[in-house]
């Protein structure tokens, strides 16, 4: 059986699976940092994000070309704090993945229940893990192919919503209300703007399987980065113009309702784009099934999960066990229906990941200072401390405002962590 992944991405799949991971995020979740800060509220807490992403994305982007591994953070945390700081780093990143595709089909179910009122949102979200597992089954060429595919049509229709929205913007729909919660909102609003952006750094998982990965794996993040950045706060800012915002604030369809409000629900354009919408939420849940499916994967292979886990199909060379068990993880989450829950969770993940992920980047400085790093962290050693501090504040502001949420995740943690050195695992793993 082959024990490797097909080496079949260029510098476009990555961009498109760095754009495909994410770009659901401007369709709907942010919305929800509104009901939190309010319209400014809410751009500030984003202005901070995206300034936390774009230092970070160009410091991981360090890690991932100096060590172009399918475990991603978990690999950099265990190489540079060992295998107790690689448990934390994957345990982080696997509740990051696997609790973002559970709120994102979701979504679908929602956007096709809008579509079609007859469709039930619940088994819409199930049949949708059937049905991207399988294309994630096929192959990772197939596979990018079509993520490639989804995300050039998301992109697009992005586009064409701010161009239909941006005639109607109010300044003073902006502004009503604009921060009901003052300062304090900004930090309830903080996981809501990390959705924007959240699961980028997945483009890791798959630098096994890109050709020349010190070479294409930087070109896929940057130009990655710079595109979601420019949609999500492009889309954000138009959208909060065009209506009282608070009837945008809680709902899982926020741009059909916007395009709806401007052009009238009967419109055909209205139905027209929210079909179209589809794509969005498609690239990105289709993406992040590759992303867990490779970080259990990974995983398994280091000896942190059942080996079965790291099972390769001898045809399709497809981590197929792994897609199966986190498909099933996933269906098992989407049946509770807590959007709003599992997206903080999910953010939760990230930002931890985030923390020792930076704080990998500062001891493999030091740690392996002769290790070949095809792509430097630009202004080290300000820009990865820059990412390193606004990530802690993100985690603090997650937990002071989600405390049980926190705990629960804390607690697993800490479980996982008292099983881990008890049975004596961290010292079998170099």
């Amino acid at each position: 059986m082959p024990n490797t992944l097909t080496r079949a991405l260029t510098p476009l799949h990555l961009w498109a699976i760095a754009v495909g991971l994410v770009i659901s995020g401007e369709y709907f979740g942010w919305n929800y940092g509104w009901e939190a800060a309010g319209t400014v509220g809410f751009l500030i807490a984003t202005l901070i994000v995206t300034i936390m992403y774009l230092a970070f994305i160009f410091s991981f982007t360090e890690l991932t070309t100096s060590i172009p591994h399918s475990g991603g953070p978990y690999e950099y945390a265990r190489r540079a704090l060992g295998p107790i700081g690689g448990l934390v780093a994957g345990f982080a990143t696997l509740v990051e993945f696997l609790f973002a595709t559970p709120a994102i089909a979701y979504a679908l179910g929602s956007y096709l229940h809008f579509l079609y009122p007859g469709f039930n949102v619940l088994y819409t979200a199930i049949g949708c893990y059937f049905i991207f597992s399988l294309i994630n089954f096929w192959g990772i060429k197939e596979s990018a192919m079509f993520t490639l595919g989804v995300t050039l049509l998301a992109v697009a229709e992005l586009l064409l919503f701010m161009g239909i929205v941006a005639p109607h913007f109010r300044m003073e729909n902006f502004m009503q209300d604009s921060m009901p919660h003052g300062y304090l909102g900004v930090f309830a609003a903080l996981p809501f703007a990390i959705w924007f952006y959240l699961a980028i750094e997945g483009v890791a998982m798959v630098a096994e399987e890109s050709k020349d990965p010190k070479r294409t794996i930087p070109l896929g993040y940057i130009s990655g980065i710079a595109t979601l950045a420019l949609l999500a706060i492009g889309v954000m800012l138009l959208t909060g113009g065009i209506t009282d915002w608070h009837r945008l604030s809680t709902i899982d369809y926020p741009l059909p309702e916007a395009i709806g409000i401007v052009m009238g629900k009967d419109s055909g354009l209205t139905k027209l784009f929210a079909g179209i919408g589809l794509f969005g939420l498609v690239a990105s849940f289709h993406s992040i099934i590759l992303g867990y499916s490779r970080q259990l994967f990974a995983l398994a292979r280091g000896g942190y999960l059942p080996r079965s886990l790291a099972g390769i199909h001898p045809r399709f060379h497809t981590p197929h066990v792994a897609l199966l068990v986190g498909g099933l993880i996933g269906i098992i989450a989407v049946c509770s229906g807590t959007t709003q829950q599992l997206i903080i969770l999910s953010a939760l993940g990230a930002v931890v990941m985030y923390v020792v992920s930076m704080v990998s980047l500062f001891v493999l400085r030091r740690k392996e200072p002769n290790l070949e790093r095809p792509f430097k962290a630009p202004l080290y050693p300000i820009l990865p401390a820059i990412a390193l501090i606004l990530s802690l504040l993100c985690l603090v502001a997650i937990v002071v405002y989600n405390f049980w949420l926190s705990v629960l995740f804390f607690a697993l943690l800490g479980a996982l962590l008292l099983l881990f050195v008890g049975t004596g695992l961290h010292k079998k793993i170099s």
